[in-house]
């Protein structure tokens, strides 16, 4: 009787090895985010993928019928990603709102540093035509960050106003900071010191006065 977790296959006519992943899908998917951590997402190939994840080079064709599709697949799951890391990094803070969102900055912060040629391929999958999963996936882990905007607003500690307009400022704030990080811009203190004094700054500044 075939396992539940683990089979072994091949497509009829090809020769070549054998795969044993109760889901070749994800176990693919997780070495091309790690390829495209070590190499970029240049060095990503279907063909090479098969090879180092010990598959027949036709079987991810069962889940990915080219490159483009793997790619927008490992976007939408890199938003996922990212969103998990925002829930957990909210929901540890506690209630009040200033801590959540020095929270919710550093876990951005760290994402993005940790990982910037995926958080690149991302944001280029959310622009693509025809790439809805990407795009549907990135409106879930920015909901995360609205909804603790929103939550300020309704507290008094951020001017009203549409959570959308107040949520992009504080992007275009986090973004250049990641990308100051990621140049190595940032060498007078620790990326986390930077991050909570600029979220402080930010705040204190937002606050109605």
């Amino acid at each position: 009787m075939m396992s539940t977790t683990t089979f072994s296959a091949t497509l009829p006519g090809v020769t070549g090895p054998r795969y044993h992943h109760g889901n070749l899908r994800s176990a693919l998917l997780q070495r091309a985010a790690r390829t495209v951590d070590e190499r970029g997402v240049q060095a990503i190939s279907l063909r090479e993928l098969a090879r180092e994840t010990g598959v027949s080079h036709a079987a991810p064709r069962r889940h990915f019928p080219d490159r483009q599709a793997l790619l927008d697949a490992l976007a939408e799951e890199g938003f996922e990603r990212l969103g998990g890391d925002l829930r957990r990094a909210i929901e540890a803070a506690g209630p009040a709102f200033r801590p959540r969102l020095h929270a919710l900055a550093h876990a951005y912060i760290g994402f993005a540093t940790s990982h910037p040629a995926l958080l690149e391929l991302m944001f280029a999958g959310k622009q693509r035509e025809g790439a809805d999963g990407v795009r549907e996936a990135a409106d879930r882990t920015f909901s995360v960050a609205l909804a603790a905007i929103a939550e300020g607003q309704a507290g008094g500690e951020l001017p009203p106003g549409d959570p959308g307009q107040v949520g992009f400022g504080a992007f275009a704030m986090l973004q250049g900071l990641a990308t100051m990080a990621i140049g190595g811009m940032i060498d007078s203190a620790p990326v986390d010191e930077v991050v909570t004094c600029v979220v402080d700054q930010l705040l204190d500044g937002l606050t109605p006065r």
